[in-house]
């Protein structure tokens, strides 16, 4: 009945006009509103399936690719509590014997490139589950319920597809969910507010007994910024970290992306894992594909270990530029680098791995460290050593040339961050003081008392090595690049002057 009215509607309406056109009426400013109604109305419906339509460009509710646990290095404790969360699905008899209630949500939080898509795949393919995933973004709209629509069209898509497969389980991912997932401030109704509203719904909905099964899972690097009803238990029932890989983690991540790629018979890949603390999965992986580039375009037929310390200070500090430097401004960058060099030395034996004059990325010079062993707490003696190699590079311009540049900015950045973390751990002659309590007085005199009687340590550290500045300068000039063997081989043939 009501196509009929809608067929009556239209063509009265057309009648209408017809009418008015032919009795001298100007329609033209009817027809203009109608066309950019019918536009509108047509960009909503088609947007409105984009969840389930987009699905099909971006692998949504296709089989996960041949990509397993054994596949994923550095994350062996993130591994073993997602297998186990997957276990319920995997296993529905044992767990029915025990009344154990299957989650219902696997909440991935960590930095960004360390693995939590990867993990979801490969949950996919443990659990013989078909793969629906998903953006945040794709469910933000300026218009009012298409977000809700696609979180409704991704869940069916996904039951769908798993029953056209004849599979007995979905996993259904959702990637930055902290973009629908937000805290709701009780303010404004807001389109993504209704949102995570059907999402909560449909959470809500999954019925763990039902076939196909449908595990919902999430990924965030802002965990904190998620409403406490999407963390609830009965929702996202576990959290699982996805934090940074330790050496090891970094030795199997390497060799993982070493699988295909010609290496020289010396590459010692934990030497390389050692060089590159700090990096995530992504950028393990980047370096992996750096080096081989930098081995093809040299035509090298082997991938040696100067091609991936090349590929670390890319990924690091960004591509070598052709800027082009007065010699005065190439002794004052080398000057500086030697100041963070020596003092790094001095400070931690053995942990300087390269000197290098050759621009890069935004920086003119650098120093690329190489830490002895991992580490994650630290003392207020390790950070006062840390604050003195990032102030040491102004020490030693002023030592040579009576000033600083501004190239010391970024040190002084760091510096900063350092005495900031010292001052909220209780490291300083403050005690134990919350941060809400200082002021940016209190900040100022701080940061001030410390970084000065840092300064004058260091610049004290560096007087007694002239001569090492200087026969080190003379080299770096020359070849743009010093080895932190050789540099060592320097400070132990340079006797320090008094």
């Amino acid at each position: 009945m009501l196509k009929h009215w809608k067929e009556l509607l239209i063509g009265g309406g057309i009648a209408l006009l017809g009418f008015l056109a032919y009795i001298g009426y100007n329609v033209m400013p009817v027809l203009i509103v109608i066309a950019i109604g019918s536009l509108l109305l047509f960009a909503v419906k088609s947007r409105g399936h984009l969840a389930t339509a987009g699905g099909d460009r971006h692998g949504q509710g296709r089989v996960a690719q041949q990509l397993s646990f054994d596949e994923i290095g550095g994350q062996e404790r993130a591994k073993s509590e997602l297998i186990e969360a997957l276990d319920f699905i995997v296993k529905p008899e044992e767990i029915a014997r025990f009344g154990i209630r299957p989650l219902k949500g696997i909440l991935l939080t960590g930095p960004p490139g360390t693995g939590k898509t990867l993990l979801a795949k490969a949950a996919a393919r443990y659990t013989d589950s078909i793969y629906v995933a998903a953006s945040g973004s794709e469910f933000v709209e300026m218009y009012v319920g298409v977000g809700a629509g696609r979180i409704r069209d991704l869940f069916k898509s996904a039951r769908q597809k798993a029953a056209k497969a004849g599979k007995n389980s979905a996993v259904v991912f959702i990637d930055e969910i902290d973009v629908i997932g937000g805290k709701r401030d009780g303010g404004q109704h807001r389109e993504y507010d209704q949102t995570l509203n059907q999402l909560l719904t449909e959470m809500d909905g999954i019925h763990t007994s039902e076939s196909p099964r449908i595990l919902i899972m999430a990924a965030t690097n802002r965990k904190e910024m998620l409403d406490p009803a999407l963390l609830r238990p009965g929702r996202f029932d576990r959290h699982i970290g996805v934090e940074l890989p330790d050496k090891k983690g970094r030795e199997h991540i390497l060799g993982i992306h070493a699988r295909n790629k010609p290496l020289h018979a010396d590459v010692e890949l934990s030497r390389v894992a050692e060089e590159s603390f700090g990096f995530s999965g992504a950028q393990l992986e980047s370096v992996m594909n750096e080096a081989a580039i930098y081995a093809m375009r040299e035509e090298e037929q082997e991938i040696s270990h100067r091609h991936l310390s090349s590929a670390i200070d890319k990924v690091m500090m960004g591509e070598k530029t052709d800027r082009e430097a007065t010699r005065e401004e190439r002794e004052r960058v080398a000057i500086h680098e030697l100041g963070h060099a020596i003092t790094a030395e001095l400070v931690r034996p053995g942990s300087v791995s390269t000197v290098a004059l050759s621009p890069r990325g935004q920086a003119l010079g650098y120093v690329r460290h190489q830490p002895q062993q991992d580490q994650y707490l630290y003392t207020a003696e390790f950070l006062e050593g840390q604050i003195m190699i990032a102030l040491s590079g102004a020490a030693a311009e002023e030592i040579f040339y009576g000033s600083r540049s501004t190239g010391s900015r970024g040190d002084f950045d760091q510096a900063m961050n350092i005495v900031r973390t010292m001052v909220e751990s209780g490291l300083t002659e403050l005690g134990i003081v919350d941060r809400s309590m200082m002021t940016p007085d209190s900040w100022a005199k701080i940061s001030s008392t410390m970084l000065d009687k840092l300064m004058q340590q260091t610049k004290q550290l560096l007087l007694g090595h002239r001569q090492l500045f200087l026969r080190a300068l003379d080299i770096l000039l020359t070849e743009e690049n010093l080895s932190g063997d050789r540099f060592r081989e320097l400070m132990r043939e340079e006797p320090v002057s008094a």
